[in-house]
């Protein structure tokens, strides 16, 4: 039973939580005419005269995609194994300032019989590589503050480029991705591999063929557990790069793992877009309490005032009225997840922390582990259909990591559009600022900028060709 001093604080709360949102209400039925107003807005610059947008983008198909790799310590080193299982790659050349790093990856390319790539290792010889005129896709496998910078000079030389995540780190650089691939005519593709899960794939084949109805409401997280990673002073990030982030910034740093296969189950750009969000952190404490048991009370770790709150929680509303959670915590010592969930008008299902599916007129509770596992089958995704068995074999976090060089791979070679997009990249990544920026103003609402400046209502669906 409340008493009456709870029921004045729940009202209370309530009205202050509907002041704060009234003005940023949404409907299915919002126009251009009717634009949302949050309180903290981001320009979205005018498209420069004589450039178009890049909505399935087709380019000339290559019939051998020659690829460079930047950045070749534990994921790069990862991705030039996998190619080397690819048909129709020629690894002509292999950038890393560690030498010991490009010693590994050219023995990966002997053991498979293939010729060694050339190899550079100064600090700006990733110039150098993107001005080859034998490179057709540079793959950066770099620290996150090279990635767009390395992105851009690409496309600028005339290359296609694969970035892993997140592609940028602001909105300002997710504009210069979309400016330079519209201006270029060069594709830009994120490296989001759970794109490429066999579950996630299953689950969009899922959606696209109804079994869950109208979905409403989604919810993904990178929930992983990764102190022991940021305290490694050898062997571990390069320079300990990835810590810095975490006492620098206060937001949802790594948003794209449990965000981009949602978005394309909401078509978002394809039909749909997102419009507001607002998010919260907690306080710090698990990067604090970590270092001062390994390192001590007064020791350097110890002592630093890590910015990044433990727990972020950021809601989206889309133009369309569907609603999406994301989580990002990465210290603290709980069970990965990528929640995975989506929840329609016929159905329900989620990956973490239980596995299971619930449908009408049944949805109280999961149906068997036979019977899901028999649906699972049914709706297995055409591309897993085709390359799952060899995806398994060549590994790469379960397969989901060859699955997704395969596709890019396979699309450039047949000029098709590449299933993630620039646009991809940008919006994804500016959940980080986005974020960041919310929570600065006590969750204040802000508004998602449309980087695809009204395109998103070209195509009604995403299609991986």
């Amino acid at each position: 039973m409340k008493t009456p001093l709870k029921q004045t604080m729940i009202t209370l709360l309530a009205v202050l939580f509907l002041l704060g949102m009234g003005a940023c209400s949404s409907s299915p039925e919002n126009t251009e005419d009717n634009q949302l107003t949050a309180q903290v807005l981001f320009p979205e610059p005018a498209r420069p005269d004589g450039q178009t947008d890049v909505i399935e983008l087709r380019s000339e198909p290559i019939e051998t995609v020659r690829v460079a790799f930047i950045g070749v310590g534990s994921r790069g080193t990862g991705a030039v194994r996998r190619y080397t299982f690819l048909e129709g790659v020629e690894i002509v050349a292999l950038c890393d300032l560690e030498p010991k790093q490009l010693e590994n990856a050219q023995l990966l390319l002997k053991e498979k019989g293939l010729p060694p790539a050339d190899t550079y290792s100064d600090p700006q010889d990733w110039k150098k590589v993107c001005e080859r005129e034998d490179v057709d896709l540079i793959y950066i496998c770099t620290h996150w503050d090279l990635h767009t910078p390395i992105a851009v000079y690409a496309m600028e030389q005339g290359k296609h480029v694969a970035t892993e995540v997140p592609a940028a780190l602001t909105i300002d650089e997710c504009w210069q991705l979309v400016n330079t691939s519209e201006k270029t005519r060069r594709h830009c593709m994120q490296l989001e591999n759970v794109n490429y899960d066999f579950f996630e794939l299953a689950t969009l084949n899922m959606a696209r063929q109804g079994l869950f109805g109208e979905i409403v409401h989604v919810e993904g997280a990178y929930i992983h557990d990764l102190r022991g990673h940021y305290f490694k002073e050898e062997d571990g990030y390069w320079n300990m790069w990835r810590l810095r982030h975490n006492e620098t910034r206060n937001a949802n740093l790594y948003p794209t793992h449990g965000f981009g296969p949602l978005c394309h189950i909401l078509n978002i750009h394809r039909g749909d877009k997102m419009e507001y969000l607002v998010s919260l952190a907690s306080d710090q404490y698990g990067m604090t309490a970590y270092a001062k048991q390994k390192f001590g009370e007064d020791s350097d770790y110890g002592t630093r005032d890590y910015k990044r709150g433990d727990m972020n929680t950021t809601l989206i509303k889309t133009h369309k009225g569907k609603s999406m959670l994301i989580q990002h915590d990465v210290t603290s010592p709980r069970p990965y997840s990528r929640i995975h969930m989506i929840s329609g008008t016929k159905g329900f299902v989620q990956k973490y922390p239980i596995r299971g599916i619930a449908l009408d007129p049944d949805a109280h509770s999961f149906m068997s582990e036979e019977k899901m596992d028999s649906l699972l089958a049914e709706y297995e995704h055409p591309i897993t259909r085709e390359v799952g068995e060899l995806a398994r074999k060549v590994g790469g976090h379960g397969g989901m990591d060859f699955t997704m060089d395969y596709r890019l791979i396979y699309c450039l070679r047949n000029g098709l559009p590449l299933d993630q997009d620039v646009y991809d990249a940008a919006e994804w990544s500016a959940i980080i600022e986005l974020s960041e920026k919310s929570i600065e103003n006590q969750s204040t609402p802000v508004r998602v900028p449309d980087f695809t400046r009204g395109a998103w209502k070209k195509v009604s669906t995403v299609t991986y060709y």
